[in-house]
């Protein structure tokens, strides 16, 4: 890493750390959708996997706890719209249930490091999702 790096609080963060593995898996796994889901389904993937990683960087950056909270709800918020995508993209037979389960897993774990943030930052739980959200289905709707 860039020997420059230290001094972007950002880096220290648990959830910005662990929100880019959801973020490359979400990559790597928009790759093989159809083309007709470039502007949809793909891109609004990679746009919420993107937005936990810049929402705590950005919220790292702001003057207040009150303020870097919100922005730390937000990179939550964006992390359960993944979780939703993943589904859908399972539905749409995109991604195998081996893709989806890996995918759930990191983006519950990115969303637990959100709530314990959120929660030293105000000392109160979120009111966003949490990652006992994230379970596996057994069926699909049909």
């Amino acid at each position: 890493m860039l020997a420059e790096s230290k001094r972007f609080r950002f880096l220290r963060l648990e959830v910005w750390q662990e929100g880019r593995k959801p973020y490359r898996l979400v990559s790597q796994m928009v790759r093989k959708f159809p083309r007709e889901e470039l502007f949809g389904l793909t891109s609004q993937m990679r746009r919420s996997a993107r937005s936990v990683c810049a929402n705590s960087a950005e919220g790292s950056g702001r003057n207040s706890d009150k303020d870097f909270a919100q922005f730390v709800e937000i990179a939550s918020g964006s992390a359960s719209e993944v979780a939703s995508d993943i589904f859908l993209a399972l539905d749409e037979g995109y991604i195998t249930d081996v893709e989806g389960e890996a995918a759930l897993t990191q983006v519950a774990v990115a969303v637990s490091k959100a709530s314990g943030l959120y929660r030293k930052l105000t000392g109160v739980p979120p009111r966003c999702a949490q990652p006992s959200a994230f379970r596996f289905p057994r069926s699909r709707p049909s």
